[in-house]
């Protein structure tokens, strides 16, 4: 099978929202009046991004799903998005495979392929997404304010508990580990969250390498320090079903390590002023996500973990850095 066959197999689609989709040198993508228009691009290679027996239906999915996750924290309504493949080979049974677990999420978020490319070489995924967002409303990470309460959705660590898994660095029975694979594997973008949340949040970051890490990042931006509750993150993750019904014993220094440095989790962190506590949670029920407050923005610089008691925890939590 050819290259243009490959595409016109598995990835040419009728334009839908486009003016002109695959097929010619360019996309056309015309946006409603007074949008702006939202990008963003992400890859994934094969042996660093993802294990070389990855399902291809759920890396077609975290592949859309990443991408996604950087339109929900910019608050940004999915439109449309190209996809770079390089394939070791033609594999018609992986391609099938891939394409249905990438098309059935844009499918769900109204998500439309309009180009890309393909090519020989090393598995190599890169996706460039497009979402729009009014002009002025789109979520930055340089809003945080001092009193701003920080916020995140879902379970950070879920995702560095599968993979420390899969590494064989936790013992669990196979049924445990193959539920606990969709964590890393799936995860779910919190794009109706992030829209919900345009005029209430503050500031917005997904957690992509490292929940400290990635407010480090917000902070940095904003000029501001924080303050985060380290044991409300610990409660939240052994909380969490497939760890409390889970046949084994879990150190809380594990759990807290995965919750404040895993990464991979695509979870939204946010800010909000204290006063839309409320309003906060109405947008998390709205949109079928739960939130948990986690901590405070405070004046000056630095970032301080405290315990339930309030008292100063020490400790190293690097977030994952693809040059380390």
């Amino acid at each position: 099978m050819g290259e243009f066959d490959l595409i016109a197999r598995y990835f040419r689609r009728p334009a839908r929202r486009a003016a002109l989709g695959a097929g010619d040198d360019c996309a056309l993508l015309a946006l409603a009046p007074g949008m702006q228009l939202a990008v963003s691009s992400d890859m994934l290679v094969e042996g660093r991004h993802f294990f070389a027996d990855a399902y291809p239906a759920h890396l077609g999915h975290k592949a859309l799903a990443v991408n996604l996750s950087d339109l929900a924290a910019c608050g940004a309504r999915p439109l449309a998005f190209t996809l770079a493949l390089a394939l070791p080979q033609v594999d018609e049974v992986w391609l099938e495979s891939f394409a249905r677990g990438l098309l059935a999420l844009a499918d769900e978020h109204d998500c439309e392929l309009i180009g890309g490319d393909t090519t020989q070489g090393p598995l190599n995924l890169c996706i460039t997404i497009f979402g729009e967002v009014p002009a002025g409303g789109a979520l930055l990470r340089s809003g945080a304010r001092a009193g701003n309460d920080l916020w995140v959705s879902g379970t950070p660590g879920l995702a560095r508990l599968a993979l420390d898994a899969l590494r064989g660095q936790l013992a669990l029975p196979g049924e445990l580990l193959a539920a606990w694979r969709v964590h890393l594997e799936q995860p779910t973008a919190r794009v109706a969250l992030g829209q919900r949340l345009r005029g209430l949040a503050t500031s917005a970051i997904d957690v992509s390498d490292g929940l400290l890490g990635d407010l480090s990042h917000v902070l940095t931006a904003s000029g501001v320090g924080a303050l985060v509750e380290a044991d409300v993150l610990t409660d939240l993750i052994a909380a969490h079903p497939d760890v409390a019904t889970a046949e084994a014993t879990f150190d809380r220094n594990l759990l807290r390590r995965c919750a404040l440095a895993g990464g991979d989790d695509y979870e939204l962190l946010f800010t909000a002023p204290a006063a839309q506590r409320a309003a906060v949670q109405e947008a998390a029920q709205a949109s079928n996500t739960p939130v948990t407050r986690i901590g405070r923005i405070e004046a000056g610089r630095g970032l301080r973990l405290v315990d339930a008691q309030g008292q100063a925890l020490q400790g190293q939590f690097p977030s994952f850095d693809h040059f380390a």
